[in-house]
């Protein structure tokens, strides 16, 4: 082997390793550069001056009633009365399930069970005993029971015979002595 051509072999190595090694310094230098023209493009942040604590005006204080009224729901008893063209007739109420409602309009009645959207546009939110609770407009709205207080099916004042005692056993009559 020729001693130029060691040396050149070896000088081509150093430049490689050289520009190799340079590559993420002037990369790094780049974004340095980049970094500087940015922040001397941007406008200062102003700095505001804290507030003295002694001037603040007092908290004011915690009104659940406001949020509600923000959010169209109104204080228990205080619903306004609705402008819905239908009449409850009836309210079935459960205690597991969906509780429905008999509502009447000018050509027909139906159940309504909770959630679902009336013929005017508003949606039953809540079936009680005595009333309902609409979702009109953006906030609650009464629908009262016409016959408050009368009952769909009439009570009977008839006495119910007591049906006799079968046994004093838990097991059936095939089993029992």
């Amino acid at each position: 082997m020729n001693i130029s051509a060691f040396a050149t072999r070896r000088f081509v190595r150093g430049v490689l390793g050289v520009f190799l090694a340079g590559l993420p310094l002037a990369y790094g230098t780049y974004q340095a550069w980049q970094e500087w023209m940015y922040r001397t493009t941007v406008r200062a942040v102003p700095v505001f001056a804290p507030l003295d604590s002694g001037t603040a005006p007092p908290p004011a204080t915690f009104r659940p009633d406001a949020i509600a009224t923000v959010m169209g729901l109104s204080p228990q008893g205080e619903q306004a009365r609705s402008a819905e063209p239908l009449e409850l007739r009836a309210s079935l109420v459960a205690s597991q399930g969906a509780s429905r409602a008999l509502l009447a309009g000018a050509n027909e009645a139906r159940f309504y069970s909770v959630g679902e959207r009336l013929p005017g546009g508003s949606v039953l939110r809540r079936v009680e005993v005595t009333h309902v609770v609409l979702w009109r407009n953006g906030r609650e709205e009464r629908l009262a029971l016409k016959s408050a207080g009368q009952y769909l099916l009439p009570a009977t004042k008839a006495t119910v015979p007591k049906a006799a005692p079968t046994s004093t056993y838990l097991r059936p009559l095939a089993e029992q002595p």
